[in-house]
């Protein structure tokens, strides 16, 4: 299952390879203009690459095809785990940092990337339920539908489910990790809490549907999708329970990603207060020595003021 084997038209390993060299050219770019770059986030979007490409250019990509556990662990890898790594690299941010300024008067490539992030379509789609939407109907939408059985049909069709699980993944955790830039505005009503709070909610929020996911899977009497109704020859592997063992897996599988995630979350969390509680103090420093400044200046005007009494 992991030895290398792309299938014959390797589309998502191949652009995974496209967008990694466009990931190294900007930090290239940044280096020769003298910016740095930090090597933990292309260290992270290095890994995010390597995890896509273990599970569409190895065997688990072809098993994906013959057995529904296989072809979850390649949905929750690829829609839960890969994107967090990917969106640790912030390739947003070096997008914005590595492409030239906008000429006066004319367009650029930075200009229309600023331009997508504030469109109105943008703030919808980052929008904390229209993403919670998106990426639980990757599950019930897509598994308890026929939808699943047409794409499946074809090897188009299956690049496309699962590029779809990369970006459903990468819009969810790119609004919950908050380390690129995002069109994302804060309701009225949520305002009142710290961003970290309103995350971790979020986060938490997608639990409980993994988990009844999961249990539906393992307890489901039939076949939930028609694409794996055939057993294999010689394999002694019953389709049912296989699809019981894909229902363990979505259900387990979700722990580590969001043990991970809440980790990155309260380390951010205890960085912002640190970086509150340090404005504070300087606020607080510079008023003092305002404060002090203005009293010797009233002491300098009274000594003055008694040496003209005098």
């Amino acid at each position: 299952m992991i030895a290398l084997h792309p299938q014959p038209v390797p589309v998502i390993p191949v652009l995974m390879l496209v967008v990694a060299a466009l990931y190294v050219t900007g930090v290239v770019l940044l280096r020769r203009r003298g910016d740095r770059w930090p090597v933990s986030r292309t260290l992270f979007w290095t890994l995010g690459i390597l995890t896509v490409l273990a599970m569409t250019a190895t065997g688990i990509d072809g098993y994906g095809m013959e057995l529904f556990s296989a072809h979850m662990v390649q949905h929750m890898v690829l829609s839960m785990l890969a994107p967090i790594f990917l969106v640790l690299g912030a390739p947003i941010t070096l997008a914005l940092r590595a492409l030239p300024a906008r000429p006066a008067g004319t367009r650029s490539a930075r200009s229309a990337l600023l331009a997508v992030l504030h469109s109105p379509p943008a703030r919808f789609v980052a929008h904390p339920a229209t993403a919670l939407v998106l990426f639980l109907a990757s599950l019930y939408g897509l598994y308890f539908t026929p939808i699943f059985d047409g794409l499946m049909g074809t090897m188009w069709g299956h690049n496309l489910m699962l590029l779809h699980f990369i970006a459903i993944g990468f819009l969810y955790f790119w609004c919950v990790l908050g380390v690129d830039p995002t069109p994302r505005r804060a309701s009225r009503g949520l305002r009142k809490y710290a961003v970290p709070t309103v995350r971790i909610l979020e986060l938490a929020a997608t639990a409980p549907f993994h988990a009844f996911f999961g249990v539906m899977l393992m307890m489901a009497v039939s076949l939930v999708v028609g694409f794996y109704r055939a057993p294999i020859p010689g394999w002694g592997i019953a389709p049912l329970a296989d699809q019981a063992v894909g229902g363990g897996i979505a259900w387990g599988f979700t722990e580590l990603p969001t043990l991970f995630v809440l980790g990155v979350l309260f380390l951010q969390w205890q960085r912002s207060d640190e970086r509150t509680t340090r404005r504070r103090e300087r606020s607080a420093a510079r008023a003092e020595a305002e404060r002090q400044a203005y009293n010797d200046y009233l002491q300098r005007l009274a000594a003055h003021d008694r040496g003209g009494a005098r």
